[in-house]
C-alpha cells in the first residue's frame, strides 16, 4: 500500500482560502486543509495562563465529533439531531434547531456545518442535507442524498465554495453501498451534479445529473463512501474527496480529485486490492507549498503520511505517523498481529501545516489488532486491550518527512490538531486532555482536562482581538476507549 497515494497525486497548484483572519469559517479553517490559525496572542510564554472562559453543554451523550465553525462572533456546531449557534465568546445560545428523524444506523456522528452567504449547511444520519438561515436557525431547504434503508447517511463535514456546497454519502459495512459525491446549489438545494466514487452500474439510482466519469474496468458492489471531510484547491476549482471503506471483493478508489463545478473526475487515486486491514484513506488531504513546490500530504489509516509534488506527481516522502508493524504479513488462521489495527493511524482528521514553523503536524491513533481468516471475505478482528490504545502527536519536515519531534499521548488522538502564529500547537486526546505544545520543540506549554473525550478538532479564533481556543469535549462511543462526559464546547482564553 505504501506507493498508492504518492503514485497518483493530481498535477494541480493550489491557493489559500481568503477570509476574515479572526474567524474559523470552515471545518479545517482554510479549504486547503492547513488548519493554521493566524492569531498571536497566545504564546509559549503565556499559555500556562489559559483558563476556561465558558462551556456550552448540549446535555447529550453523543458521538460528538463536530468541527466547530466560527463566523463574525458566532459559533456553529452539530449533533446528530441538533444544529446550534452560540456566542463564540460567552457560550450563550443564540438558536438551536432540532431535527426529529430515525437514524439509519445507531452511530449518531456528525462532523459539522459549512457556512456561506448567511446560511449553514449540514448532513443527517438518514442521508439528507439541510440548509438553515444562519441568523435565525430557520430551515430553508431539505434534500435527500441517499437511502437510509440501505444504511446510508451524510455524516461528513460539508464544504461550501462559490455558491455551491459539497458532500457525499457514508455507508455501513452491514449493507453494500456505493460512494457518491454531490455538488449542490447553495441557494436552492438543487443537485448540480452527482459523481459515483466507484464504477456505476446501469441500474444504479440517479439523484441528479450524472457528472462525467472516466472509463473504468469492472464493477464494484460497494466502497468509496466519503464520510469525513473534503479539501478544495481554489485556484483550480479542484475538490479532493477521500473515499472510505474500499470493497473487499473489487477495486474501490481511495480518493478522487473532481472538478468542483462539474463533478468531472480529474484524477482517480489508485486502490488497494482485497485489503483486509480496513486501511482506507478516510481523512482529507493537506495542500501546502514548500521551497516553491505545491505539495499534497495524505494521512491514512495504515499509519503513514504520504507526500508528493503536485506538479510532477512524484512521491516526495513517506513517514510513519504511528507504530507500524507486520503491515505486509498475510492473513492466516492465527494472525497477523498488525500495527496499526483497523482503528489505528489517522481516522477522520488530516495533518496540519504551519507556514511560521514550516512543519507539518499530525495526531494519530496507536492501537494494534490481530486479524485472522474466516470463511468470509472479511477477517475476524481482535483488538488489543483498550489499555494499550494510545496516540501520537508528531511534527515533520514538510520537504523531507523527517521527524522534528513527537509526543506519545496516553490515549488516541482522533481530533484535528491546530498550529497558530503564536508558535503554539493545540491538540486533544480521548482521555480528555487538551495540550498546548511549543510548536517548534514539542515541549508542553500547558495542559488541562476538559471533562470528556476530545473527538472533534481544536480551533482558534479571535473576538475583539482576543484569541480564543475552543474544543469539542464529550465524545461517546462503544468502540473507542475514552473518558466519559457530556457533549460540550469548551472555550479557553487568557482573559
Amino acid at each position: 500500500m505504501r506507493h498508492l497515494i504518492a503514485a497518483s497525486l493530481v498535477l494541480l497548484p493550489f491557493a489559500a482560502h481568503a477570509q476574515n483572519t479572526s474567524d474559523w469559517p470552515s471545518y479545517n479553517r482554510t479549504l486547503n486543509g492547513q488548519r493554521f490559525a493566524p492569531q498571536t496572542e497566545i504564546t509559549v510564554a503565556n499559555a500556562a495562563n489559559l483558563k476556561e472562559l465558558c462551556r456550552y453543554d448540549l446535555k447529550l451523550q453523543s458521538s460528538f465529533q463536530t468541527g466547530p465553525v466560527v463566523v463574525a462572533g458566532t459559533m456553529y456546531l452539530t449533533s446528530a439531531h441538533d444544529t446550534v449557534a452560540i456566542d463564540a465568546n460567552t457560550c450563550a445560545e443564540k438558536w438551536r434547531a432540532h431535527e426529529d428523524y430515525t437514524m439509519a444506523i445507531p452511530n449518531d456522528t456528525n462532523r459539522g456545518v459549512a457556512f456561506a452567504d448567511g446560511r449553514v449547511f449540514r448532513g443527517t444520519q438518514d442521508a439528507r442535507l439541510l440548509a438553515y438561515d444562519a441568523a435565525s436557525g430557520k430551515k430553508l431547504w431539505d434534500i435527500s442524498l441517499g437511502d437510509p434503508k440501505h444504511l446510508e447517511t451524510t455524516s461528513a463535514a460539508v464544504l461550501a465554495w462559490k455558491g455551491m456546497v459539497f458532500t457525499g454519502n457514508a455507508g455501513s459495512s452491514k449493507a453494500p453501498t456505493k460512494g457518491r459525491m454531490y455538488g449542490i446549489e447553495a441557494a436552492t438545494g438543487k443537485i448540480v451534479w452527482e459523481q459515483y466514487m466507484v464504477p456505476r452500474s446501469a441500474d444504479d439510482k440517479s439523484r441528479g445529473p450524472a457528472a462525467p466519469a472516466p472509463k473504468v474496468k469492472g464493477t464494484a458492489d460497494e466502497g468509496g463512501t466519503p464520510w469525513t471531510a473534503f479539501t478544495l484547491d481554489e485556484s483550480t476549482g479542484t475538490l479532493y474527496v477521500p473515499g472510505g471503506n474500499p470493497s473487499s471483493t473489487e477495486d474501490a478508489s481511495f480518493s478522487v480529485a473532481l472538478d468542483a463545478k462539474t463533478g468531472a473526475v480529474k484524477q482517480t487515486y489508485l486502490p488497494v486490492k482485497h485489503d483486509f486491514h480496513d486501511w482506507e484513506v478516510s481523512a482529507a488531504p493537506l495542500l501546502y507549498t514548500i521551497n516553491g513546490k505545491a505539495m499534497l500530504a495524505s494521512a491514512t489509516k495504515d499509519g503513514r503520511i504520504y507526500a508528493g509534488d503536485i506538479k510532477t506527481g512524484k512521491s516526495a516522502w513517506t513517514a510513519n505517523a504511528t507504530t507500524v508493524s507486520n503491515e505486509t504479513a498475510p492473513l492466516t488462521a492465527t494472525g497477523p498481529h498488525v500495527c496499526p489495527g483497523t482503528l489505528g493511524g489517522n481516522e477522520w482528521s488530516n495533518p496540519a501545516y504551519s507556514p511560521v514553523t514550516r512543519l507539518i503536524y499530525n495526531g494519530a491513533v496507536d492501537w494494534c489488532a490481530t486479524l485472522t481468516s474466516t470463511n468470509t471475505s472479511k477477517p475476524k478482528i481482535t483488538f488489543d486491550a483498550p489499555s494499550q490504545a494510545t496516540g501520537w502527536v508528531k511534527a515533520f519536515n514538510p520537504a523531507t518527512g523527517k521527524g522534528a519531534w513527537s509526543f506519545h499521548t496516553p490515549a488516541p488522538v482522533v481530533g484535528g490538531v491546530t498550529p497558530t502564529a503564536g508558535n503554539v500547537l493545540f491538540a486533544g486526546d480521548l482521555a480528555g486532555n487538551l495540550y498546548a505544545f511549543n510548536a517548534k520543540t514539542g515541549d508542553i506549554a500547558w495542559k488541562t482536562a476538559t471533562g470528556g473525550a476530545i473527538g472533534g478538532g481544536v480551533i482558534s479564533y479571535a473576538i475583539a482581538g482576543k484569541q480564543r481556543i475552543a474544543v469539542t469535549s464529550g465524545m461517546k462511543s462503544n468502540t473507542w476507549p475514552m473518558a466519559s462526559g457530556s457533549a460540550s464546547i469548551v472555550i479557553y482564553g487568557l482573559n
